[in-house]
């Protein structure tokens, strides 16, 4: 039942005493070294106070580490991180308690029994932010209709390895009655194969929220009965082999313990072997397995190998049908960070086919 499935959600704080407070009139390098020593503090007056003390918080970790190079932008966004967390604001009634502030329909959503407690400001700033998303919603190339993510679910900012499926899907001849999206998160994926003519996808997921907020999103809509969710991990309950079966993984190997938050951007070094061992299961005899990757841990010397090259030459599961590559479009100018080796990066599309 999706009424069983428990959101993730910033944890609330209660704290058991007052802690110290932020505004304008204080001394904010004093700020800064008490949060370095692990004081939490709270946010007072205005919202803007809040942005104020975390623009201060990155003046001043520029000033002691990089930020230049793909693993030291990595090592800055982990201290950042870490020391902002500190960093709360509070809330009753679902509403922020300082002037200035946005309404965020997330906290009464998330949170419908707390009545008075705290939250990191950064984190509420996530909360803002995805509740534009959500009420807006997000018009992506690839789809007809907007999508709507929930709080907590990745969705796609850039759209190149999205253009290189659909395209493969137009060009795809093999049967349409179903398919499998492993990781369906914001459900893209998903919907392309609709659009494209399959009858049945079978979405897994095992963050709630995607699980929970594409219930939400597809009501009882036509595209409700053609994509059935389970919250689990890889397969999940979807035993029956399929024609094709679809992964857009993460794309970086972890380099410590993740939190659910990391498991789309991360993946650990046990996802891929059991992915394709359970892959064979479940693929067809004639059928396809696609997965959409990218050369950005290689580019970025995060790691020399290719999880799915490595398959290829070791597994003795599968064998090549089709690699198609796109060039990325250049970061945005009006990014801070070096990122020259973007103008290497290329999304990846492996057709793999039973071996």
């Amino acid at each position: 039942m999706i009424s069983d499935i428990g959101i993730n959600k910033p944890e609330a704080f209660f704290p058991e005493q007052p802690i110290a407070q932020f505004n304008q009139s204080i001394n904010v390098t004093r700020t800064i070294k008490g949060l370095e020593a692990g004081k939490p503090i709270q946010i007072t007056e205005f919202f803007s106070n809040g942005l104020l003390l975390l623009n201060e918080l990155h003046n001043h970790l520029k000033k002691s580490l990089p930020n230049k190079t793909f693993q030291e932008q990595r090592a800055y966004r982990s201290a950042y991180r870490k020391i902002s967390s500190l960093i709360y604001i509070k809330i009753v009634d679902h509403k922020l308690t300082v002037k200035k502030a946005p309404a965020i329909g997330w906290l009464a959503k998330l949170y419908p029994e707390a009545g008075s407690f705290l939250l990191p400001f950064s984190k509420v700033q996530g909360l803002n932010s995805s509740w534009q998303w959500y009420q807006n919603g997000i018009l992506l190339p690839v789809l007809r209709n907007k999508i709507y993510p929930y709080y907590g679910v990745y969705f796609p900012t850039r759209f190149d390895h999205l253009i290189l499926f659909d395209n493969w899907l137009k060009r795809y001849e093999g049967a349409k009655k179903s398919a499998i999206d492993v990781g369906i998160g914001s459900g893209v994926l998903a919907f392309q194969l609709v659009k494209h003519g399959f009858q049945k996808v079978f979405g897994t997921d095992t963050n709630p929220n995607a699980i929970i907020g594409l219930t939400e999103s597809m009501g009882d809509t036509k595209m409700s009965r053609k994509i059935e969710l389970d919250f689990a991990s890889l397969f999940g309950k979807f035993e029956k082999q399929t024609e094709l079966i679809v992964f857009n993984p993460p794309w970086l190997p972890a380099t410590q313990d993740l939190d659910k938050n990391d498991e789309a951007i991360y993946y650990n070094e046990t996802l891929f072997p059991k992915f394709f061992t359970e892959a064979k299961k479940r693929l067809l005899p004639e059928g396809k397995l696609v997965i959409i990757f990218s050369n950005l841990a290689q580019i970025s010397h995060v790691t020399k190998e290719h999880p799915i090259e490595t398959e290829l030459s070791k597994g003795g599961r599968f064998k090549l049908d089709a690699c198609l590559k796109r060039k990325v479009k250049a970061a945005s100018n009006k990014t801070m960070r070096e990122q020259n080796w973007r103008s290497e990066e290329e999304v990846e599309l492996w057709v793999l086919v039973n071996g």
